[in-house]
């Protein structure tokens, strides 16, 4: 069953298609579900093998065509094996997200460097590639739109968040540059800073996940998507998710050290 009315971004069914990375679960499949509730076709794009199922799946329930790739973007030249893969197979997207994502909460020195090398390839490279190559594509057809996962941890310079939120940061000012590059061209970038989601990427249990909820301290996974994707059709540059979020960004970009000593100290047992 649709989870949204009559609303912005709806194209007629099944004649658009639109692309969303890291898709298989959490916000990705909320961004693949609620673009095809608004008419899209989608490709769902994954490491993780369920995407073709859920790719079956959204496909049955709203009536549009899901195709599942299972592909790990975070690797040397994926971006570019995935646009010449569409390419050649007749593929035009309208919409792309680019969702997928690593998280990691630990001391740089503790990171293992695969990791460290897999984060950044993903967020960074492949996220720019991916906007270099299918932005190029929609500028060439007057109209596109481009939706970039940052996060609201850019404003928080926190101990084991220093891999992960300037990987984000990156994100933003990449975003926010190249949405000024594209103007006049009918193409749109936007990037959205959420603060926590109430999902499995921060290895949270599904307690501490719905007192989240309950607290307003974690956002639906649904809410999320929705308001990301009605920014960007918008066609606004950045968007961070609920005001109160918005209200707390000085106070954490500036977070004196003896608050932020104890709170390292409690939070030391979560890094790994």
């Amino acid at each position: 069953m649709c989870f949204c009315n009559k609303r912005r971004g709806e194209v007629a069914r099944g004649k658009a298609w639109a692309m969303v990375t890291g898709s298989a679960k959490g916000i990705g499949r909320q961004y693949a579900e609620r673009l095809a509730c608004l008419g899209y076709n989608v490709y769902m794009v994954d490491c993780d093998p369920a995407i073709v199922t859920e790719a079956r799946i959204i496909a049955e329930q709203h009536a549009v065509t899901c195709v599942g790739r299972v592909m790990d973007l975070a690797t040397e030249g994926a971006a570019r094996q995935l646009h010449d893969d569409t390419v050649a197979e007749g593929y035009e997207f309208d919409v792309v997200v680019n969702n997928a994502g690593i998280f990691s909460f630990c001391d740089i020195l503790n990171t293992p460097l695969e990791r460290i090398e897999r984060l950044l390839l993903l967020h960074d490279l492949t996220l720019t590639s991916m906007c270099r190559l299918y932005g190029e594509d929609m500028v060439k057809r007057g109209k596109g739109r481009i939706l970039n996962m940052s996060s609201y941890s850019i404003w928080m310079p926190f101990p084991g968040l220093a891999l992960y939120s300037a990987s984000k940061a990156y994100v933003k000012s990449f975003t926010e540059a190249f949405a000024k590059e594209l103007r006049k061209t009918g193409v749109t970038v936007t990037a959205i800073c959420p603060a926590g989601i109430a999902t499995d990427l921060y290895g949270l249990s599904k307690d501490l996940q719905r007192f989240g909820l309950k607290t307003g301290i974690l956002m639906s996974p649904k809410s999320c998507a929705r308001r990301g994707l009605n920014a960007m059709f918008k066609g606004r540059r950045v968007v961070v998710p609920d005001w109160w979020f918005r209200l707390l960004i000085p106070i954490c970009k500036y977070l004196p050290g003896f608050l932020i000593r104890p709170l390292r100290s409690f939070t030391m047992k979560w890094q790994k």
